[in-house]
């Protein structure tokens, strides 16, 4: 049975995007299959090697801050000779990066205490702020999955005869969609 899920099949042209992918570095399992289905969409929809960087940070608190950094050194580096802010190198010091330079911030967030709420909250809003006040697309990722078996599952990962589906290969298609949208609206 076919999904009314996720997004269209339409296909964009990503070869002139540069793309962060920021996660997390728990759930090491769920976050290594959905950084690799999300670069492999990045890929399939023209983004180059070259323009994908990844970086990760210690939990899902941590995200908005690294892509706020991201976006600020980007523009830094446009200017300068020196590296971005959290010491990444995005390549030919010489080139700006495009700005439509998009820091996707996905990750896997598991638990059942306040803590799970209060962390979920706090960097949803703290993502959608960042994109309002930059202008630059932050693509929402993070997993607020309740169980491990849910997270598996949106990693394609799944125990049963179910596996699920690797939810950031549509991270992909969403950036590149974003990419091209900002490329066409200015």
């Amino acid at each position: 049975m076919s999904s009314i899920k996720g997004p269209s099949s339409v296909q964009f042209d990503g070869s002139s995007l540069r793309i962060a992918i920021v996660h997390a570095r728990w759930n090491k399992t769920v976050i290594e299959s959905l950084v690799a289905g999300t670069i492999d969409k990045l890929k399939a929809c023209g983004v180059k090697d070259s323009n994908i960087i990844v970086q990760s940070v210690p939990g899902s608190f941590e995200l908005p801050f690294a892509c706020s950094k991201m976006i600020a050194g980007s523009h830094v580096q446009a200017a300068t000779s020196s590296g971005d802010l959290l010491g990444l190198n995005f390549g030919d010091s010489s080139t700006s990066l495009p700005s439509n330079k998009e820091p996707s911030a996905p990750t896997s967030t598991l638990g059942s205490t306040m803590h799970f709420e209060y962390i979920c909250d706090s960097v949803s809003h703290a993502l959608m702020k960042i994109q309002i006040d930059t202008g630059v697309p932050v693509i929402f990722g993070v997993l607020t999955a309740l169980t491990e078996d849910q997270a598996l599952e949106r990693a394609g990962l799944g125990r049963g005869a179910e596996k699920g589906h690797n939810h950031w290969r549509g991270l992909g298609t969403c950036s590149s969609g974003n990419g091209s949208t900002e490329q066409t609206m200015g």
